[in-house]
């Protein structure tokens, strides 16, 4: 009876609306994460692979500090360094949500770039010398040769990073912005079924990461069999 109850709590019209609302959001974070972290990771990664010492150490630095130092302590610092004050647009808090995505940005492109610089190594060095042969300056060969081919080797783990980050929006309900663990903290506090709370959460995560994991993985098959042909 009382399993009974605490469900049916979790299926009225507010709980659910709220619950996907945090969904939104999440996938919001982890979307605008993956596409601007890809983009913003491609300095670091370009540097890394320079031989000029004043651009491979700085990003290197950058790099080993971010993966080296919890994704929450980062989150906290950024947002007591841009301390923005309370503005809402939409009903999004910018003041919690911009530092959030600034936070998650930082750390994604660090991620992100050790991603392309392994995938642009992958890529046969022959192919960049015939490029170079044939007259092609460097960022040319970079932006015509390497980086098209590097795309594949870098799509699959791109995807688990997908996974990971929406996984990792959970610690921005120390902000206040409202993703999933933020709503379910909401609802938690006006209902008696804390537990199936958490499982309903965990099952929310599960569907969005599960089938993204499976999409991955059929599209790292149909390359690779492409590539067999």
């Amino acid at each position: 009876m009382n399993v009974f109850l605490s469900f049916s709590f979790l299926l009225n019209r507010y709980s659910v609306g709220l619950l996907f609302q945090g969904l939104l959001m999440t996938l919001l974070l982890a979307f605008l994460a993956v596409m601007l972290g890809s983009i913003l990771a491609l300095i670091p990664a370009l540097m890394r692979l320079s031989k000029n010492k004043f651009l491979n150490i700085p990003a290197t630095a950058y790099v080993e500090i971010i993966r080296g130092t919890p994704m929450l302590v980062q989150v906290l610092l950024i947002y007591q360094l841009l301390n923005i004050p309370l503005l809402l647009i939409g009903g999004i808090d910018m003041g919690s949500f911009v530092p959030g995505l600034v936070a998650l940005l930082i750390n994604s492109s660090a991620y992100i770039s050790e991603i392309i610089r392994g995938g642009i190594q992958a890529v046969d060095q022959g192919q960049t010398e015939a490029a170079r042969s044939l007259g092609m300056s460097s960022a040319l060969t970079m932006k015509k040769i390497v980086l098209p081919q590097a795309i594949k080797n870098i799509f699959p783990a791109l995807g688990n990073e997908f996974v990971t980050i929406i996984k990792e929006t959970s610690i921005f309900m120390y902000l206040g912005i409202a993703e999933l663990m933020y709503q379910v903290g909401i609802l938690k506090a006006s209902s008696p079924a804390v537990t199936e709370l958490y499982i309903v959460a965990g099952i929310m995560y599960l569907l969005l990461t599960y089938p993204l994991s499976k999409l991955m993985n059929y599209i790292e098959r149909r390359m690779h069999n492409a590539d067999a042909k």
